[in-house]
Parts: C-alpha cells; structure tokens; sequence
C-alpha cells in the first residue's frame, strides 16, 4: 500500500472522448459535488498534408461543458506528448481554466529548444504554463482533492494525476494487453519507467486507471479505463512475474523497431509551448521541420 493521500470515497464524474486519429483519450473530470471540473490532455487537430489546424475534437469538449453548465478549472497536461498537438491554450482562451504540467517540463523545452534551434523569443523556463507540477503537489477541482506523482521514464515531465478513485496515468502505461510506453525518446529510461510504473502500481488495486491511449491491440475494440488490480496481475509488459531486468531487456529489443510518431514534429513544438503555434518574427504561424536529428 503506498503512504499516498488516496482517497477512495471521492468519485469524479468523467466523460471521456476519443481522437481516432491519434488514438487520444481526453477527459472531462468533474467534481461530483459542484459544476467544476478539470480537461486532460484535450487535442489539436492537424492536417499535415494541407499545414492547417482545427478544433474539432476540442470543440466536442467545450460543447459538452457549455452544455452541462461547467467551469473549468484546471486545463492538465499529463506530459508533453509526442504523438499529438494540445488544445489546451485554445481551451483557456475560449472558456477559461489554468494550464498545468509538470515541473520538469523545462527540461523537455531545453532539449527541444536546440533541436528547433529556437531563438530567445521560445522561453525555457515554463511560464507558458500556469501552474508547473511538482511530486507530490496537491491541487483542487471546485473541493475535490487532486495529487500528483512524478512518473519518469517515457519523457522526464511526465505526470500521474490522482483524483479521488481515479488515476489518470498519461502514457506511463497502456491498457494490460497494451504494455507500456516507449523509452527512446530524449530523456526517456527503460530502468526509470520501471520504478515509476511501480508507483502507480502500489495505489489501491480498486484504484480506476484511465489511459491517455489506446490501440485495440489484436482488433479489440478501444478501451480507456481498467485498473491497478488488473495491471499488476495481466499487463504483458510488468504484470505478475516479470522482473525490472526482464522489462529492461523487453523495452531496449523493442522501442528501436518502432518508427516515430507520424505527427512527433510538429506536435513537440506546439506542446512545449502549452498549445500555442509558433510564429515566425513576422507573426505568422509557422512549424519546423528539423531534419536528421531524431
């Protein structure tokens, strides 16, 4: 059991929404007993080809809040993803609501700032956020408590959110058929993902888990809610009998036959940023394409 301020009688209500084209989970978490809520990890939508932007699936969320008379609270960043763009700065101007993310952000845009050769307009220090996570930290959605556990080892700023009975575990780890997440990415470590995968292992096995994504592993249908109990006995990457060494050797044989993320590039750019489009001096929206360096 761990010596976490759980507290399993708290049930949020959530609504949860599904971005086909990244297979992104995003969710609405409300406190059950007020109209406040928090959005985590809301997308962006790009088309690549045609470099336009779009707020469809953004526009989804906004409309059920408006449609249930919520207010925004908290707009959460579980980490900066690599695999799509967030709407979150697209949120906070239409409705509201402060942007978090944790604290070792600044490390992410350290690292991506030379990669993009970014010049002195790109901060590094994180004030594009509003509020930056550390271990431990406590927030609150309208009186409902919320806590936060630094889990690195896919990307260093990754955060897990605790509300109540659930847990929202970004790509810390999948669904128990899904694994876990990759590790090749800067900053990433197979040995650290481990530990931290053992810390939202030791919350309560009730403990609700919900992902960040989902890829219907063998033709299943999309799944974005289990829990700590089935990921400790099923999850084919560290379930039952699988030792740190074996989860090792596991993620170093695998995460180089892995290609990158289709939209990694541009998403990087957008997220370090909170969710604003970099422009270029002339104040045009503008995207890098770096080449040969990931």
């Amino acid at each position: 059991m761990s010596n976490y301020p759980v507290n399993m009688s708290i049930k949020p209500e959530i609504k949860a929404f599904f971005d086909q084209d990244t297979f992104t989970f995003s969710y609405v978490v409300k406190d059950p007993g007020s109209k406040i809520c928090a959005i985590i990890d809301p997308v962006m939508d790009i088309d690549y080809a045609a470099g336009r932007i779009s707020y469809g699936g953004a526009d989804r969320i906004l409309d059920y809040v408006t449609e249930n008379g919520l207010t925004v609270d908290w707009i959460i960043e579980t980490h900066v993803h690599a695999d799509h763009m967030t709407a979150a700065h697209y949120i906070k101007d239409k409705i509201g609501g402060k942007i978090g993310i944790g604290e070792k952000v600044r490390i992410v845009q350290e690292t991506f700032g030379k990669i993009y050769n970014e010049d002195n307009r790109f901060k590094r220090d994180g004030s594009q956020f509003d509020r930056l996570f550390k271990d431990g930290d406590t927030y609150e959605i309208g009186s409902m408590p919320a806590f936060v556990i630094h889990t690195p080892g896919h990307t260093p700023a990754c955060m897990v959110h605790v509300i109540g009975n659930a847990t929202f575990v970004g790509d810390t780890l999948f669904m128990p058929d899904g694994g876990s997440a990759r590790v090749d990415f800067p900053g990433g470590d197979a040995a650290t993902l481990y530990d931290s995968i053992q810390k939202v292992l030791s919350l309560p096995d009730e403990m609700r888990l919900f992902m960040c994504h989902d890829y219907g592993p063998d033709g299943r249908d999309y799944e974005w809610e289990t829990t700590v109990g089935d990921e400790k006995r099923d999850n084919i990457h560290f379930g039952e009998g699988k030792t740190k060494e074996d989860f090792v050797k596991l993620r170093s044989e695998r995460d180089p036959t892995l290609g990158m993320p289709r939209l990694i590039l541009p998403s990087l750019q957008v997220n370090m940023r909170a969710g604003e489009v970099p422009t270029d001096r002339d104040g045009n929206q503008m995207l890098k394409i770096p080449v040969n360096v990931l």
